[in-house]
């Protein structure tokens, strides 16, 4: 009875909307807003916008970027980056006949400390062979390990979603075969420094804007 009592009071409690902030790597600025009777429900949650609607550049709209709320201040949700990934619409239109998609997975660690998975595609002009689609795949681990190495999360980050990563991969990987187009289409943070592998994350919210 008491605990019924208390889920009664708690659902009176006058809900408030709170301004979600990106983190500092995208300009500490609002973005959306999400709504919880008390801050604490709202530490934790995993919300969603794009790079396009993030930077007023539409161009941006492809690229989905996930933040997880870290802390609330006033009515402000501030927030840190948990990975990015391309639209599943986007990445399906550069997938041609008679062509190859080349998919890798690389494992990095930034100068800060953090692990971050990063998931390259390369997507060719015709139809590889064999031995090239593996030489194109080892060059994109390669490439990737290498410019990593000296970056930070913000740096690293940064050189994915402006695509400076992926044109660093192409420019080596085309003297394998030519290349139509080269894209990472996923990153996500394994780990942060300090703390063990997280359990899976919530679905991430849309939030209003």
């Amino acid at each position: 009875m008491a605990r019924r009592s208390q889920r009664k009071a708690d659902s009176r409690k006058a809900k408030q909307w709170y301004k979600v902030v990106s983190p500092d790597m995208f300009g500490r600025s609002p973005f959306g807003e999400t709504i919880a009777n008390d801050p604490e429900r709202v530490v934790g949650r995993i919300v969603e916008t794009t790079l396009g609607d993030l930077t007023n550049n539409f161009s941006k709209q492809n690229t989905k970027l996930k933040f997880r709320v870290d802390s609330v201040a006033g009515d402000s949700a501030y927030t840190k980056f948990v990975g990015h990934e391309m639209t599943t619409d986007y990445v399906r239109s550069l997938v041609k006949r008679r062509t190859s998609r080349i998919d890798a997975i690389v494992d990095v660690t930034t100068t800060d400390g953090y692990q971050v998975r990063i998931k390259p595609s390369c997507f060719t002009v015709k139809r590889a062979r064999a031995n090239q689609v593996k030489s194109i795949r080892e060059l994109s681990k390669r490439v990737i390990i290498e410019k990593s190495k000296s970056l930070d999360l913000n740096q690293l980050i940064q050189d994915v979603v402006q695509g400076k990563m992926s044109l660093d991969i192409y420019k080596e990987a085309k003297m394998i075969y030519p290349l139509r187009r080269v894209e990472v289409r996923k990153t996500e943070i394994v780990t942060e420094p300090g703390i063990a592998p997280a359990s899976p994350a919530p679905a991430a919210q849309q939030v209003s804007s």
